[in-house]
């Protein structure tokens, strides 16, 4: 249980506030300054990671984490430098990430007594679990003194995420535009997997089609070749699914000459590789899920979600440059950056489906990635991340129900394919007139099963 000497950072430094309140700025200062120069931040982390790195090897290559609800065998992800803290002579706070067996991260709260390398551990408990919290913390009027408040189940719907499973109908919709010669069209077909069924329910098709798919990524397509008469026509695919929440799952070595590889639009290498070593620093030497954490925060603190220039084509250089894109930006960024380190990653697109209501129209499309470490795929949603930093944690190993996969994977070769060469990416369809690519109008919309 958890003991009130062992007091959490913001009481300790209310302490230190009502203490020192007295005292004349000229000496506070240099206290303060006699405070920092007995221990950095810099040494507690590194005394931090040297105390796990060393009960990790006394249990087997896990770190054990017990409180009173859980008894957990973890790995270390990253530890939050923003909130290590000195809280007096040989006493420290730290909020670390470690994940367990079946993926969840977990934030554990530590408390510690010694000097950098040779501290001790005098409590862990369990804060959060994949971003919510299970208490907060709340002062008591009378002695203000500090203790935990449970906190009721939570939710993440209103912030766009639906947990556990969902179900619905996609309808996905072209108009084929005015023709005055032969024409070309791949429109992407999802596929089920472990974490999506689908089901179609109707197509409505117009011209000569066949299936065909590509021999890489196994994405399938429906291939249209379309004349002067088609103009006007609706092209119309519906499909039932099934989805469930998206964490980490096991799969056999990633082939690297696909998941390693530079592509045309999302090269690996050169200035990639500088960035991610110098983001990785001292990291470089730690597993790759810690490395994979921090590009993963590198491009939320640096990057800005904004539709402005030439974005939406997934071009880790633009990324790089402006700083700004949408997902397609900030997913080809960090795969470039992953890859120059060894670190396989790979690229998927589809379209969230709204949280918020039941039917209607869906904003476009969207785009996620996938790096591999430790034996299993980690699902991350780096752009969801920088829009809400509550869900940063979440979207570090989830991809939440709500949404649907069309294909993955960049430079799609098919057959038939486009006179252009593979195509960069598809979610809405891709129509080629005189051997340049042409956007078809189109949308999405969708329906949500009454049992969601």
């Amino acid at each position: 249980m958890f003991k009130f000497n062992s007091l959490p950072i913001v009481l300790l430094l209310g302490l230190i506030v009502i203490f020192t309140s007295c005292q004349s700025s000229e000496e506070q200062e240099k206290e303060s300054v006699q405070k920092i120069e007995k221990v950095s931040i810099a040494e507690i982390e590194a005394g931090i990671k040297a105390f796990i790195d060393q009960k990790t090897t006394e249990n087997g290559g896990v770190f054990p984490v017990k409180d009173e609800n859980h008894d957990l065998k973890m790995k270390l992800v990253r530890v939050h430098t923003e909130y290590l803290s000195n809280l007096g002579p040989e006493r420290h706070f730290a909020c670390v990430d470690l994940v367990d067996e079946s993926g969840d991260v977990y934030d554990v709260d530590f408390f510690m007594e010694g000097k950098p390398g040779a501290m001790t551990v005098t409590e862990t408990t369990v804060h959060k679990l994949n971003g919510k919290p299970f208490y907060s913390w709340k002062q008591n009027k009378e002695d203000k003194t500090w203790y935990r408040v449970a906190l009721e189940e939570s939710t993440n719907r209103l912030l766009g995420v639906v947990e556990g499973s969902d179900e619905f109908q996609f309808f996905y919709h072209v108009s084929v535009p005015e023709l005055q010669s032969e024409a070309r069209m791949w429109v992407p077909v999802p596929i089920s997997d472990h974490y999506q069924q689908v089901e179609v329910l109707e197509m409505q098709l117009a011209g000569e089609t066949v299936e065909i798919e590509d021999q890489e990524y196994g994405n399938k397509f429906v291939y249209f070749e379309l004349g002067p008469t088609d103009s006007g026509k609706e092209i119309k695919l519906s499909y039932a699914v099934k989805r469930k929440e998206k964490g980490p799952y096991e799969a056999p070595s990633p082939n690297p000459d696909l998941y390693l590889a530079s592509n045309r639009l999302m090269p690996k290498g050169g200035r990639f590789e500088e960035i991610a070593k110098e983001v990785l620093g001292p990291k470089i030497n730690d597993s790759k899920l810690i490395q994979a954490r921090a590009l993963y925060d590198y491009i939320i603190d640096n990057m800005r979600y904004m539709k402005f220039g030439d974005y939406g084509n997934g071009d880790s250089n633009y990324a790089c440059d402006s700083k700004t894109g949408n997902c397609s930006e900030f997913h080809s960024f960090f795969i470039s950056l992953a890859r120059s380190v060894d670190i396989p990653a790979r690229f998927a697109i589809g379209a969230s489906i709204p949280s918020d209501r039941n039917e209607g129209g869906i904003d476009g499309y969207h785009c996620w990635a996938e790096f591999y470490a430790d034996g299993k795929w980690w699902p991350v949603d780096i752009s969801e991340a920088n829009k809400y930093t509550a869900l940063a944690t979440y979207y570090f190993g989830r991809h939440p129900a709500n949404r649907i996969e069309l294909s993955r994977g960049r430079d799609l070769q098919v057959n038939p394919g486009p006179q252009e060469g593979p195509i960069n990416f598809i979610a809405f369809p891709y129509l080629e007139i005189d051997g340049k690519e042409v956007k078809a109008p189109s949308k999405f919309t969708f329906q949500r099963s009454e049992n969601s």
